[in-house]
C-alpha cells in the first residue's frame, strides 16, 4: 500500500511539472498576431500554452480583457488605451511597449500631397484617439490647421483652417483600406495598412515621424501585469528574436521595435 501511495504521489508531482498554463492573448492580425505566433514555442518551453485570438476591430479585444475572457491583448497604442479606460470605466494597463507603426496618408488616385485638390475627400479613422492622430498628421502635412489646444483629443470640429475645403469621412479604422478607391486619400493605421499590402515607406504620401508617442503595447487588466505568465510573455516579445524578425520583415520601417 505504501508503495502504491508513493507511486501515486510521484505521478501527481510529475503531472504538475508538465502541466501547462494557458495564456489567451488577443491581437489584430499583422504584425501583432504574427509576432505572438513567433514566440509560441518559446513560451511552450516554459510551460505556457499561448493561444493567439485574432480580432479585426479595436473594441472587442479590450472588452475581452476587462471581462476576463482573455488574459491580455496586443493591438493598441497608449493614447487609445487611456481613452478607452476613460470612456468605458475600464481598468486596462500598459504592461510593456513593443513597437510603433507609423501612420501614413495613402491614395490610389494621386502620387503626392501636392496633387490634393479643393474639396477632395479624405477618409480618417472614426475612433477618438486615431482620429486625432490622423488630423495631427494632416496638419503636419500642411493641409489643415487645428486649434492650438486640441492635441491628441482633436476632432474635425477643431479644424481652424482648411484652405482646400477638404471633406472628411470618419470611418471605422478596419474599413479604411477598403474605401481607399472611393476617396482621394485616407489616413490608415499600420496594422490595417500592412495586411492590405500598403507600405508607409513605399506608398505613403506623408508619413508620421519616428518620434511618435503612439507605441503599441501589451495590455492587461490592472493587477495582472506582474503575474508569471504575463512576465514570461513580455520577456519573449521583447527578445532579440522578435527584434530581428521586425527588422527583417519590415526593413523599410513600417514597424519599428521600441525595446
Amino acid at each position: 500500500m505504501k508503495k502504491i501511495i508513493a507511486l501515486s504521489t510521484a505521478l501527481l508531482i510529475a503531472a504538475s511539472l508538465f502541466a501547462q498554463t494557458t495564456l489567451k492573448v488577443g491581437a489584430t492580425p499583422e504584425p501583432h498576431a504574427d509576432i505572438l505566433n513567433l514566440i509560441k514555442d518559446d513560451l511552450a518551453a516554459e510551460g505556457i500554452d499561448l493561444k493567439v485570438i485574432e480580432f479585426t476591430d479595436y473594441v472587442t479585444p479590450n472588452e475581452a480583457v476587462e471581462s476576463g475572457e482573455i488574459d491580455a491583448n496586443y493591438f493598441q497604442h497608449i493614447p487609445y488605451l487611456e481613452s478607452f479606460n476613460t470612456e468605458r470605466g475600464y481598468h486596462l494597463v500598459n504592461a510593456a511597449g513593443i513597437h510603433v507603426e507609423p501612420f501614413a496618408l495613402y491614395s490610389k488616385k494621386i502620387k503626392s500631397v501636392k496633387d490634393i485638390k479643393k474639396k477632395s475627400r479624405i477618409a480618417i479613422p472614426n475612433d477618438p484617439t486615431n482620429e486625432a492622430r490622423a488630423l495631427l498628421l494632416l496638419q503636419e502635412a500642411g493641409l489643415i490647421k487645428l486649434a492650438p489646444d486640441a492635441g491628441i483629443t482633436a476632432t474635425v470640429q477643431d479644424i481652424t483652417d482648411n484652405p482646400l475645403k477638404l471633406k472628411f469621412s470618419e470611418i471605422e479604422a478596419a474599413s479604411l483600406p477598403r474605401v481607399l478607391s472611393d476617396v482621394t486619400a485616407a489616413v490608415i493605421n499600420g496594422n490595417y495598412a500592412i495586411p492590405a499590402g500598403l507600405s508607409a515607406a513605399k506608398d505613403g504620401l506623408f508619413v508620421e515621424g519616428s518620434s511618435s508617442p503612439y507605441v503599441n503595447v501589451i495590455a492587461v487588466k490592472a493587477g495582472n501585469e506582474n503575474t508569471p505568465a504575463i512576465k514570461a510573455l513580455i520577456k519573449a516579445v521583447q527578445s532579440e528574436k522578435v527584434r530581428n524578425y521586425i527588422k527583417e520583415r519590415y526593413p523599410n520601417g513600417d514597424v519599428v521595435a521600441v525595446f
